[in-house]
């Protein structure tokens, strides 16, 4: 089976372990692809997995041996759905990825808001 992500980099500054989709099968990474390289670096790819690296209706028409998208991100704006519907090709992101980061980050930032950290900070700087 040939894998093909299309932009790592944006998950993978160089320390995350591929091993369990390298046994699944061939696997290309890119850190980052191009639009006009989307199609010539996942043409013969049955798995296409991308971050934010936009798979269009037009894209996926040039895409025939896709038979599974996969998302490295929570959004699926990335794709066109409705092409992928057409096609019977699964779609799938990573719906819980960061929750408790994200809460953290919201409670730092109510907490920066209300108490004034950034006025505190610049006041004994």
């Amino acid at each position: 089976m040939k894998i093909v992500i299309l932009d790592s980099f944006g998950v993978d500054p160089g320390d995350m372990d591929w091993r369990e989709l390298q046994a699944l099968g061939d696997c290309t990474f890119h850190d980052r692809t191009p639009a006009h390289l989307v199609v010539e670096r996942a043409r013969d790819a049955e798995i296409v997995i991308t971050n934010k690296t936009v798979l269009s209706a037009a894209v996926i028409a040039e895409l025939p041996k896709c038979r599974y998208i996969g998302l490295l991100s929570t959004g699926m704006n990335a794709v066109d759905l409705d092409a992928t519907r057409q096609r019977g090709i699964p779609v799938r992101n990573v719906p819980a990825y960061g929750t408790a980061s994200v809460a953290q980050m919201v409670f730092a930032h109510i907490l920066a808001h209300t108490n004034h950290v950034e006025s505190h900070s610049a006041g004994v700087h």
